[in-house]
């Protein structure tokens, strides 16, 4: 290896002191200067090899890694050459050398620097066409970039460039006219966004990727609805909030959500007053490792809790919350507990030790089939779970108690949406009479990509290709991201009062079977052509639509505008304790008689025998 290097160094000496006689002779000739007879001219030869071999030798031009030379090595290079030409100048002045003249000495500079230069780039070069030729060999996925600017271009370098992707960008979409008919690293930029169908055809594309970070998500959306008529796989680079340090790359590319089909922007919410009630507070989050609760820990984080405590009875995901927030925070005063919100003693001594302040019940049983086969365990944890967390809380001196609950417990027909209607009444109850505590409900619909959802399960049916399976084809739900979510039960727990109900805008309702079209023709398929959507009939205890009100409520606008506060529905207090007591009984000795009881509170319930 050494032996190589030597006679690679050797070599490139070798080629230096030939173009410097090279370039002498071409130098001499241009400048009408070629005299053979003229000692002068060798001897100036002789002093130029000396120069040029000293000069590379200190900056290090014969130590170099031939395919990895770049601008460091050009600028020691042009400075070798300025210095020998600067040197020239003054031996033309200094002597009476006549072929040393200002233009000699330019040209002259000028074809060493050519030609050194050419020497120690060839390599490079050689190897540049030889990968380019091979990555083209692999690159059989024909890529439409949308966006020709910044981060456009550096996607189409990477894809040019990179051997470990075999995507080639074969044209670009830019809605600005003057960057049509101009080229990105020899890419064409075509043509508009209206004209992606026609250059898709053109191109022969198989994939699309959409490059502006800085979109905005109407317009993110309208062009993301043209892409899914195409038959093009379609992908996107992250928003600029999700760039969160800037860089732009192929691994920063991410499938299509259906969050970026909504065509709304991130909802918004009040930092400052999240902040006010929630720094320095001892902040409780059960159900703390679910999507919910997780992201209830995330953005609680960051809002400088005296003390965060996560509960929950699955360790595997208290442990994935843990960790992520020891990451990221590693300064958060953080508790993690292993507990059931059913066992009295156990929350009761959570609060006796800790005394959080701030209470955010997220632990819940949510699934409405399984609870329809599984109604006592509904029971047993929505509604005697939230009644032991809440009992605690206006016990130990809980300062706010905000209740995760749901679109469902609006006229519920299944056992899990009336469980969820039965704690909202508790939380009514107990607030009114609590001394110290507000106690507060916050309700929402379905939320994009948690647990259980019907996003995950459609991307996964997708990716083992197909069938899609919908309950109904007309079967419609309301949506929103959990990021979203969360910081509106955040901003809502702000306005807390005591004894309200908290209802999210959830924007439009969405068809169900809209979002696997969509989610098939984002994924480069055509449906019920290449995967088929399959209609399944309607779940137990499953509605066509989900309400977020009842007929007896009306809503009150918050100064958010996206949160409205619902006024309370009056019920017997009194009555809802003694028929708790009895439902206690019936749901832990395992009977149907448990489902009567649920009937007398919650009316719209629908009692199933099996």
């Amino acid at each position: 290896m050494k032996l190589f290097r030597k006679m690679k160094k050797i070599c490139l000496i070798v080629a230096d002191i030939v173009i410097i006689i090279l370039s002498l002779l071409f130098s001499l000739h241009l400048t009408g200067k070629l005299v053979f007879e003229n000692q002068n001219i060798i001897l100036f030869a002789a002093l130029e090899c000396l120069l040029l071999l000293t000069f590379y030798t200190v900056f290090k031009l014969y130590r170099i890694i031939w395919q990895y030379v770049g601008i460091t090595e050009l600028l020691n290079l042009t400075i070798s050459v300025l210095l020998i030409t600067l040197i020239n100048t003054v031996i033309g002045i200094a002597t009476n050398y006549s072929f040393l003249t200002y233009g000699f000495s330019i040209v002259n500079g000028m074809f060493l620097l050519l030609g050194t230069g050419f020497v120690r780039f060839i390599p490079k070069l050689l190897a540049y066409l030889k990968n380019k030729k091979e990555n083209y060999k692999h690159k059989n996925i024909r890529v439409m970039i949308i966006g020709a600017g910044d981060a456009g271009s550096k996607i189409i370098r990477e894809m040019i460039e990179s051997q470990q992707t075999n995507k080639i960008p074969v044209c670009v979409i830019d809605d600005n006219p003057n960057k049509i008919g101009s080229n990105v690293y020899n890419v064409p930029v075509v043509g508009n966004t209206n004209q992606i169908i026609e250059y898709v055809n053109k191109f022969d594309v198989t994939e699309i990727l959409l490059a502006v970070p800085s979109i905005d998500s109407k317009d993110k959306a309208r062009i993301l609805n043209i892409c899914k008529e195409t038959a093009c796989k379609v992908k996107v680079l992250p928003g600029i909030y999700e760039l969160v340090n800037g860089t732009v790359s192929i691994s920063k590319v991410r499938e299509v959500e259906i969050a970026d089909l909504l065509g709304r922007e991130q909802i918004v919410v009040n930092l400052n007053e999240i902040m006010d009630y929630i720094m320095n507070k001892v902040v409780l989050v059960t159900g703390g490792g679910g999507s919910i609760g997780s992201e209830l820990c995330r953005q609680i984080a960051k809002y400088n809790p005296k003390k965060l405590i996560i509960l929950d009875i699955y360790e595997n995901n208290a442990y994935e919350i843990e960790q992520e927030l020891k990451r990221t925070i590693p300064n958060l005063d953080l508790l993690v507990l292993i507990a059931s919100i059913r066992d009295k003693n156990k929350i009761e001594d959570v609060f006796k030790k800790y005394s959080p302040e701030i209470v955010f019940n997220a632990a819940a049983h949510k699934h409405v089939p399984l609870m329809e086969t599984s109604p006592n365990e509904a029971i047993k944890n929505n509604v005697f779970g939230t009644l032991n967390v809440a009992r605690a809380a206006d016990k130990f001196g809980t300062k706010r108690f905000v209740q995760i609950s749901t679109d469902k417990a609006v006229n519920p027909t299944n056992i899990m949406g009336a469980s969820k209607r039965i704690c909202e009444m508790i939380i009514q109850a107990i607030g009114k009479k609590s001394q110290t505590c507000e106690f507060v409900a916050v309700r929402f619909g379905n939320v994009l990509g948690s647990n259980g959802s019907v996003i995950p399960l459609f991307k996964k049916q997708i990716a083992e290709g197909g069938p899609v399976t919908v309950t109904h084809k007309d079967i419609i739900r309301y949506f929103m991201t959990i990021p979203e979510a969360v910081s509106l039960v955040l901003q809502a727990g702000a306005y807390a009062k005591g004894g309200e109900i908290f209802v999210l805008d959830m924007g439009e309702p969405v068809r169900i079977y809209d979002l696997a079209e969509n989610l098939i023709k984002l994924s480069g398929y055509t449906p019920n052509v290449d995967m088929e959507i399959k209609i399944t009939g309607l779940r137990p205890g499953e509605k066509l639509y989900e309400e977020r009100l009842m007929k007896e409520e009306g809503l009150k606008q918050t100064e958010n505008g996206l949160i409205s506060i619902a006024k309370p529905i009056n019920f017997n207090e009194e009555n809802l304790f003694v028929v708790l007591d009895n439902l206690y009984v019936e749901a832990y000795k395992e009977t149907n008689e448990m489902k009567k009881l649920v009937k007398q509170l919650v009316s719209t319930y629908k009692i199933d025998n099996k």
